[in-house]
């Protein structure tokens, strides 16, 4: 049995979750539910069926004036 890509989603947006709150990954992670897809006989992927939400409420962006912007739009840090 392997990972779904909506799986491995869940998990990176628990790990980004826990990273932006400070907090413990464990509680995000035992709160998942998992539920199996059969693809054939001898295949088989997890799915989870509540992913966690990640919120962006009260989070603000600042912009760094020390840090070039070029022209597509991406910040790319002085060396």
């Amino acid at each position: 049995m392997k990972l779904s890509n909506q799986a491995i989603g869940a998990l990176m947006m628990a790990l980004q979750k826990s990273l932006m709150e400070q907090s413990d990954i464990v509680p995000v992670l035992q709160e998942m539910n998992f539920q199996a897809e059969e693809l054939d006989s001898s295949h088989s992927r997890l799915m989870v069926t509540n992913p966690p939400v990640v919120s962006l409420d009260g989070v603000e962006l600042v912009e760094d004036p020390s840090v070039p912007e070029t022209d597509s739009g991406v910040l790319i840090p002085e060396e």
